[in-house]
Protein backbone atom coordinates (compact mmCIF):
# COMPACT_ATOMS: atom_id res chain seq x y z
CA UNK A 1 0.00 0.00 0.00
CA UNK A 2 1.71 3.36 -1.09
CA UNK A 3 2.02 5.68 1.81
CA UNK A 4 -0.68 8.27 1.89
CA UNK A 5 0.27 11.54 -0.47
CA UNK A 6 -1.26 15.01 0.51
CA UNK A 7 -0.87 17.68 -2.36
CA UNK A 8 -2.49 20.62 -2.68
CA UNK A 9 -1.90 22.52 -5.93
CA UNK A 10 -3.11 24.62 -8.57
CA UNK A 11 -1.96 23.72 -12.05
CA UNK A 12 -2.00 26.82 -13.76
CA UNK A 13 1.45 27.49 -15.99
CA UNK A 14 5.02 26.07 -15.71
CA UNK A 15 6.57 24.75 -12.20
CA UNK A 16 9.23 27.79 -11.12
CA UNK A 17 11.75 24.93 -10.41
CA UNK A 18 12.20 24.82 -7.13
CA UNK A 19 11.07 23.33 -4.04
CA UNK A 20 11.31 24.36 -0.18
CA UNK A 21 11.32 22.02 2.61
CA UNK A 22 10.73 22.63 6.48
CA UNK A 23 14.21 23.94 8.04
CA UNK A 24 15.80 20.59 9.54
CA UNK A 25 17.94 20.16 12.60
CA UNK A 26 21.22 19.84 11.65
CA UNK A 27 23.34 16.70 12.22
CA UNK A 28 25.12 19.01 14.21
CA UNK A 29 26.95 17.26 16.85
CA UNK A 30 28.86 15.12 13.78
CA UNK A 31 29.31 17.76 11.40
CA UNK A 32 30.73 19.84 13.81
CA UNK A 33 33.24 17.02 14.87
CA UNK A 34 32.23 17.51 18.60
CA UNK A 35 32.31 13.76 19.34
CA UNK A 36 34.48 10.82 17.77
CA UNK A 37 32.91 9.00 14.69
CA UNK A 38 34.06 5.77 14.69
CA UNK A 39 33.10 3.96 11.25
CA UNK A 40 33.30 0.68 9.78
CA UNK A 41 31.80 -1.03 13.12
CA UNK A 42 29.82 -4.22 11.09
CA UNK A 43 28.83 -5.12 14.56
CA UNK A 44 30.37 -4.26 17.79
CA UNK A 45 33.71 -2.38 19.01
CA UNK A 46 34.85 -2.96 22.62
CA UNK A 47 35.97 0.08 24.05
CA UNK A 48 38.82 -0.91 26.50
CA UNK A 49 39.34 1.02 29.96
CA UNK A 50 42.47 1.63 31.66
CA UNK A 51 42.82 2.04 35.23
CA UNK A 52 45.21 2.30 37.52
CA UNK A 53 45.70 3.79 41.26
CA UNK A 54 45.88 7.81 42.02
CA UNK A 55 49.77 7.28 42.31
CA UNK A 56 52.07 5.44 40.25
CA UNK A 57 55.57 6.33 41.67
CA UNK A 58 57.02 4.70 44.55
CA UNK A 59 59.95 5.35 46.66
CA UNK A 60 62.64 3.44 44.65
CA UNK A 61 64.27 0.00 45.92
CA UNK A 62 67.16 -2.34 44.67
CA UNK A 63 64.24 -4.73 43.24
CA UNK A 64 61.48 -4.72 40.76
CA UNK A 65 58.64 -3.60 42.64
CA UNK A 66 54.54 -3.46 41.71
CA UNK A 67 54.14 0.26 41.95
CA UNK A 68 50.33 0.18 41.08
CA UNK A 69 47.35 -2.24 40.09
CA UNK A 70 46.50 -1.93 36.51
CA UNK A 71 43.19 -2.79 36.21
CA UNK A 72 41.69 -3.02 32.69
CA UNK A 73 37.56 -2.65 31.48
CA UNK A 74 35.34 -2.28 28.46
CA UNK A 75 32.17 -0.86 27.00
CA UNK A 76 30.18 -2.27 24.16
CA UNK A 77 29.51 -0.18 20.82
CA UNK A 78 26.91 -1.73 19.15
CA UNK A 79 25.36 -0.01 16.67
CA UNK A 80 21.48 -0.61 15.81
CA UNK A 81 20.33 -1.07 12.00
CA UNK A 82 17.55 1.07 10.47
CA UNK A 83 15.89 1.69 7.56
CA UNK A 84 14.02 4.27 5.97
CA UNK A 85 10.76 2.82 3.99
CA UNK A 86 8.66 5.15 1.60
CA UNK A 87 6.41 4.65 -1.39
CA UNK A 88 4.40 7.00 -3.38
CA UNK A 89 2.25 6.55 -6.87
CA UNK A 90 3.34 8.77 -10.04
CA UNK A 91 -0.25 9.24 -10.50
CA UNK A 92 -0.80 11.67 -7.96
CA UNK A 93 1.81 13.78 -9.61
CA UNK A 94 -0.11 14.07 -13.24
CA UNK A 95 -2.18 17.02 -11.92
CA UNK A 96 0.48 18.87 -10.18
CA UNK A 97 2.84 21.21 -11.56
CA UNK A 98 5.13 18.65 -13.01
CA UNK A 99 3.15 16.94 -14.93
CA UNK A 100 5.27 17.95 -18.43
CA UNK A 101 8.29 16.61 -16.68
CA UNK A 102 6.77 13.03 -16.15
CA UNK A 103 6.96 12.76 -19.80
CA UNK A 104 3.23 12.14 -22.31
CA UNK A 105 3.81 7.99 -22.57
CA UNK A 106 1.65 6.42 -20.40
CA UNK A 107 4.66 5.07 -18.43
CA UNK A 108 5.19 7.89 -16.07
CA UNK A 109 8.75 9.21 -14.63
CA UNK A 110 8.41 10.94 -11.53
CA UNK A 111 9.62 14.18 -12.18
CA UNK A 112 13.82 14.81 -11.59
CA UNK A 113 13.35 18.05 -9.60
CA UNK A 114 10.72 15.93 -7.13
CA UNK A 115 13.16 13.30 -7.04
CA UNK A 116 16.29 15.61 -6.38
CA UNK A 117 14.20 17.03 -3.19
CA UNK A 118 13.08 14.12 -2.42
CA UNK A 119 16.30 12.45 -1.77
CA UNK A 120 17.47 15.54 0.07
CA UNK A 121 14.53 16.13 2.30
CA UNK A 122 14.83 12.14 3.60
CA UNK A 123 18.33 12.54 4.14
CA UNK A 124 18.03 15.71 6.18
CA UNK A 125 15.53 13.96 7.87
CA UNK A 126 17.52 10.69 8.82
CA UNK A 127 20.43 13.62 9.98
CA UNK A 128 17.96 15.27 12.51
CA UNK A 129 16.54 12.24 13.98
CA UNK A 130 20.18 11.01 14.25
CA UNK A 131 21.42 14.22 16.56
CA UNK A 132 18.23 13.78 18.41
CA UNK A 133 19.13 9.81 18.87
CA UNK A 134 22.85 10.70 19.82
CA UNK A 135 22.03 12.69 22.98
CA UNK A 136 18.18 11.78 24.05
CA UNK A 137 17.27 8.22 22.17
CA UNK A 138 15.63 5.78 24.10
CA UNK A 139 16.20 1.97 22.85
CA UNK A 140 12.70 1.05 23.37
CA UNK A 141 11.42 3.46 20.59
CA UNK A 142 11.07 2.42 17.31
CA UNK A 143 13.79 4.26 15.24
CA UNK A 144 15.74 4.59 18.55
CA UNK A 145 19.54 3.92 19.90
CA UNK A 146 20.11 4.93 23.90
CA UNK A 147 21.26 8.24 23.74
CA UNK A 148 24.36 9.61 26.00
CA UNK A 149 21.97 11.36 28.30
CA UNK A 150 19.67 8.18 28.74
CA UNK A 151 23.24 6.18 29.28
CA UNK A 152 24.72 8.42 31.80
CA UNK A 153 21.71 8.92 33.76
CA UNK A 154 21.61 4.99 34.12
CA UNK A 155 25.91 5.44 35.48
CA UNK A 156 26.29 5.75 38.72
CA UNK A 157 30.26 6.30 37.79
CA UNK A 158 28.79 9.62 35.67
CA UNK A 159 29.28 12.92 38.32
CA UNK A 160 25.78 14.37 38.10
CA UNK A 161 26.23 17.92 38.88
CA UNK A 162 24.38 19.56 42.24
CA UNK A 163 20.96 21.56 40.78
CA UNK A 164 20.16 24.56 43.44
CA UNK A 165 16.76 23.94 42.45
CA UNK A 166 16.86 24.98 38.66
CA UNK A 167 13.54 24.00 37.31
CA UNK A 168 14.34 25.93 33.73
CA UNK A 169 16.94 27.17 31.97
CA UNK A 170 16.85 31.13 31.82
CA UNK A 171 19.33 33.88 31.21
CA UNK A 172 20.04 34.65 34.65
CA UNK A 173 19.83 30.75 36.22
CA UNK A 174 21.73 29.41 32.86
CA UNK A 175 25.37 31.04 34.67
CA UNK A 176 24.52 29.04 37.70
CA UNK A 177 23.88 25.54 35.87
CA UNK A 178 27.30 26.46 33.92
CA UNK A 179 28.84 27.15 37.18
CA UNK A 180 27.72 23.61 38.99
CA UNK A 181 28.27 21.86 35.45
CA UNK A 182 31.90 23.10 35.90
CA UNK A 183 32.06 22.46 39.43
CA UNK A 184 31.47 18.58 38.72
CA UNK A 185 33.96 18.19 36.44
CA UNK A 186 36.87 15.87 37.76
CA UNK A 187 40.15 18.01 38.34
CA UNK A 188 41.65 15.08 36.03
CA UNK A 189 39.16 16.23 33.34
CA UNK A 190 39.88 20.35 33.55
CA UNK A 191 42.02 21.72 31.41
CA UNK A 192 41.83 19.04 28.65
CA UNK A 193 42.35 20.42 25.55
CA UNK A 194 38.76 18.49 23.74
CA UNK A 195 36.78 19.24 27.39
CA UNK A 196 33.58 20.39 26.14
CA UNK A 197 29.85 22.09 27.61
CA UNK A 198 27.18 20.37 25.53
CA UNK A 199 24.18 22.28 26.06
CA UNK A 200 20.62 22.20 24.43
CA UNK A 201 19.01 24.64 22.35
CA UNK A 202 17.12 26.50 24.47
CA UNK A 203 20.06 26.27 27.45
CA UNK A 204 22.67 27.82 24.26
CA UNK A 205 19.90 30.93 23.72
CA UNK A 206 19.29 31.87 27.41
CA UNK A 207 23.66 32.00 27.70
CA UNK A 208 24.03 34.22 24.04
CA UNK A 209 21.09 36.62 25.92
CA UNK A 210 23.01 36.20 29.06
CA UNK A 211 26.15 37.15 27.35
CA UNK A 212 24.52 40.26 25.45
CA UNK A 213 23.25 41.75 28.85
CA UNK A 214 20.26 39.82 29.87
CA UNK A 215 21.93 38.10 32.62
CA UNK A 216 23.05 38.06 36.19
CA UNK A 217 26.83 38.18 37.83
CA UNK A 218 27.95 41.59 37.15
CA UNK A 219 27.33 41.16 33.02
CA UNK A 220 25.87 44.50 32.69
CA UNK A 221 23.33 45.42 30.43
CA UNK A 222 25.62 46.47 27.59
CA UNK A 223 26.84 42.85 27.61
CA UNK A 224 29.82 41.71 25.49
CA UNK A 225 31.85 44.38 23.86
CA UNK A 226 28.92 46.83 24.92
CA UNK A 227 27.45 45.31 21.70
CA UNK A 228 24.23 43.95 23.58
CA UNK A 229 22.02 41.87 21.96
CA UNK A 230 23.82 42.89 18.82
CA UNK A 231 27.29 40.90 19.98
CA UNK A 232 26.58 37.08 18.77
CA UNK A 233 26.25 36.29 14.61
CA UNK A 234 25.92 33.12 15.06
CA UNK A 235 30.07 32.62 14.07
CA UNK A 236 31.29 33.45 17.70
CA UNK A 237 32.87 30.62 19.89
CA UNK A 238 31.04 30.56 22.70
CA UNK A 239 33.00 29.04 26.22
CA UNK A 240 32.53 29.26 29.63
CA UNK A 241 35.52 29.24 32.28
CA UNK A 242 37.38 28.68 29.70
CA UNK A 243 35.71 25.61 28.32
CA UNK A 244 34.09 25.63 24.78
CA UNK A 245 30.65 25.40 24.60
CA UNK A 246 29.17 23.00 21.95
CA UNK A 247 25.69 23.36 20.31
CA UNK A 248 23.66 20.02 20.74
CA UNK A 249 20.50 20.78 18.74
CA UNK A 250 19.47 16.80 19.59
CA UNK A 251 20.01 17.31 23.44
CA UNK A 252 17.06 16.93 25.86
CA UNK A 253 16.02 20.39 26.96
CA UNK A 254 16.49 19.49 30.20
CA UNK A 255 20.02 18.58 30.44
CA UNK A 256 23.48 19.63 30.20
CA UNK A 257 26.49 17.54 29.78
CA UNK A 258 30.59 18.18 29.92
CA UNK A 259 33.10 15.52 29.08
CA UNK A 260 35.81 15.45 26.43
CA UNK A 261 34.85 14.55 22.81
CA UNK A 262 37.85 11.94 23.13
CA UNK A 263 35.69 9.90 25.68
CA UNK A 264 32.43 10.19 23.53
CA UNK A 265 31.74 7.77 20.30
CA UNK A 266 29.55 7.21 17.79
CA UNK A 267 29.62 4.05 15.83
CA UNK A 268 28.29 3.08 12.24
CA UNK A 269 28.80 0.99 9.56
CA UNK A 270 29.99 3.00 6.60
CA UNK A 271 29.48 6.67 7.04
CA UNK A 272 27.94 7.01 3.51
CA UNK A 273 24.85 5.09 3.96
CA UNK A 274 23.72 8.34 5.92
CA UNK A 275 23.47 10.62 2.67
CA UNK A 276 22.58 7.53 0.09
CA UNK A 277 18.92 7.39 -0.50
CA UNK A 278 17.44 5.23 -3.05
CA UNK A 279 14.78 5.98 -5.19
CA UNK A 280 13.26 2.73 -7.21
CA UNK A 281 11.12 3.01 -10.16
CA UNK A 282 8.39 -0.39 -9.72
CA UNK A 283 7.16 -0.21 -13.11
CA UNK A 284 9.75 -2.45 -14.92
CA UNK A 285 9.70 -5.20 -11.55
CA UNK A 286 5.75 -5.20 -10.42
CA UNK A 287 4.03 -3.23 -13.36
CA UNK A 288 3.06 -0.91 -10.71
CA UNK A 289 3.12 2.95 -11.21
CA UNK A 290 4.76 2.91 -7.18
CA UNK A 291 7.98 4.59 -7.04
CA UNK A 292 10.13 3.17 -3.69
CA UNK A 293 12.54 5.36 -1.27
CA UNK A 294 14.65 3.33 0.97
CA UNK A 295 17.70 4.15 2.83
CA UNK A 296 19.10 1.42 5.60
CA UNK A 297 21.87 2.57 7.69
CA UNK A 298 23.36 1.83 11.35
CA UNK A 299 23.94 3.59 14.04
CA UNK A 300 24.81 4.05 18.04
CA UNK A 301 26.69 5.94 21.05
CA UNK A 302 28.95 4.98 23.66
CA UNK A 303 31.58 6.76 25.86
CA UNK A 304 34.44 5.32 27.07
CA UNK A 305 34.30 6.77 31.31
CA UNK A 306 31.64 7.77 32.92
CA UNK A 307 33.86 9.05 35.80
CA UNK A 308 35.14 11.64 33.75
CA UNK A 309 31.45 13.08 32.61
CA UNK A 310 29.40 15.18 33.77
CA UNK A 311 25.63 15.00 33.76
CA UNK A 312 22.92 18.46 34.85
CA UNK A 313 19.28 17.64 34.87
CA UNK A 314 16.66 20.35 35.71
CA UNK A 315 14.74 19.67 38.71
CA UNK A 316 11.27 18.35 37.89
Amino acid sequence: MATTTSITTTYAGEFAGKYIAAALLSGKTIEDGAIEVKPNVKFKEVIKKVATDSNVIKNATCDFTDTATLTLTERILQPEEFQVNLELCKKDFRSDWEAIAMGYSAFDQLPSNFSDFLIGHVAGLVAEKTEQNIWGGVNANAGEFDGFTVLMAADATVNDAVNTGITSFTSTSILSALENVVSAIPSAVYGKEDLTIFLPTVAYQQYVRALGGFGASGLGAAGIGAQGTQWFNNGNALSFGGIKVQLAPGMPADHIVAGQKSNLYFGTGLLSDHNEVKLLDMADLDGSQNVRVVMRFTAGVQYGIGSDLVLFTLAS
